[in-house]
């Protein structure tokens, strides 16, 4: 949210406060499915089925001491770019955020096929990794990336928040999806037996047979994870970054 200058008024900031403490019940609808983001006012909110996609860049931390800014810059400009492109990729993506080195996607789900649409764009973004890795090896990157790539299925309340009448608003979606997929993506790669992808149990059980038997079981974390690609991208690695 870009800023817009306007001097607080304490006084209309308590008014403001108790409208919004006091809203009805009734305006926060249950629903099938996420509506659009037009549908939203200041007053109220949907409650509704959605997956959550997270990617987030394992010991970002270090890159600093590998890479001066300019070089550091490209790879973060180059590995955002194509994960908003792959999330962007999905007609039923309803929210696409970048927070400092992690990208994540709210995608509406209320199909089972969906779900199975959102695992599709966890195995592109970890294929294209692999891609950018080999165009860094190429110019001379030392340094290869790993993520971590988590996905959760669940409610969430999409609500509208912001500053009513100033233009700087924005979606926040509240409740455990986006935050479970978050806590999956650190999982990922964060150990040499942990493959890149970690999805929920939810998320799992929504998945058809076929995507789930690309995963496994992780008894300690209570998770899924697997080492899924996109054919089509790895079949176009083989052919041209070799």
């Amino acid at each position: 949210m870009d800023s817009n200058y306007k001097s607080y008024d304490h006084v209309a900031s308590a008014g403001r406060i108790k409208d919004y403490l006091t809203s009805p019940r009734g305006a926060y609808e249950e629903m099938n499915s996420l509506p659009d983001r037009d549908k939203l006012t200041f007053t109220n909110g949907f409650y509704a089925n959605c997956s959550a996609i997270f990617v987030d860049i394992r010991k970002s931390s270090q890159l600093p001491s590998h890479y001066k800014r300019p070089r550091l810059a490209r790879i973060y400009r180059a590995y955002l770019s194509e994960l908003v492109a792959i999330f962007n990729g999905d007609s039923n993506t309803r929210e696409i955020n970048i927070a400092g080195d992690a990208t994540w996607a709210v995608v509406n789900t209320p199909l089972k096929s969906d779900v199975d649409a959102v695992f599709s764009l966890g195995a592109m973004a970890n294929s294209m990794v692999k891609v950018l890795n080999y165009e860094m090896k190429k110019a001379s990157y030392g340094q290869a990336i790993e993520v971590g790539i988590g996905m959760s299925w669940g409610r969430a309340l999409m609500i509208k928040a912001g500053h009513s009448g100033s233009g700087i608003n924005d979606v926040v979606y509240m409740g455990d999806v986006v935050n479970e997929a978050a806590k999956l993506a650190n999982h990922g790669n964060s150990a040499w037996n942990i493959p890149a992808i970690v999805t929920s149990s939810n998320f799992h059980g929504n998945l058809n047979e076929k995507n789930q038997e690309f995963l496994t079981y992780d008894y300690v974390r209570g998770c899924y994870t697997g080492s899924v690609v996109n054919l089509a991208m790895e079949e176009w690695y083989e052919e041209n970054c070799k």
